[in-house]
């Protein structure tokens, strides 16, 4: 079965900084574009960055651009959220999501459940 769990969420103060992970099982990570999205309470689920199945490529939501920063290590089975100069609109549950399709037509197959990120003013 597919599993994406995620991890690293908290509490932190505007300005701080946060790493979360993404831990992929079921799936060869290898094959796939991964990419973060967030959700507001009583918001739409948005965008907030992804890279491609290699690691050589990344794109960022400009709400993040400059703040945030995307990785992954293959051979772990994971991706990486490095959340930089935190704002309180970053707060937000975090999810985790592998793409079956292509880079300019992404298809997000598989999800996480989620990691809380709460930032504090």
């Amino acid at each position: 079965q597919v599993q994406l769990v995620e991890s690293g969420g908290g509490l932190v103060q505007a300005g701080g900084s946060l790493r979360l992970s993404c831990a992929a099982s079921g799936l060869t990570l290898s094959n796939y574009n991964m990419a973060w999205f967030r959700q507001a309470p009583g918001k739409e689920r948005e965008f907030v960055a992804k890279i491609k199945w290699s690691g050589t490529t990344t794109y960022y939501a400009d709400s993040v651009k400059g703040r945030f920063t995307i990785s992954r290590d293959n051979a772990k089975n994971t991706v990486y959220l490095l959340m930089n100069s935190l704002k309180p609109e970053d707060t937000a549950v975090y999810y985790c999501t592998a793409s079956s399709g292509s880079w300019w037509n992404e298809k997000y197959d598989y999800w996480g459940q989620g990691t809380q990120v709460t930032v504090s003013s």
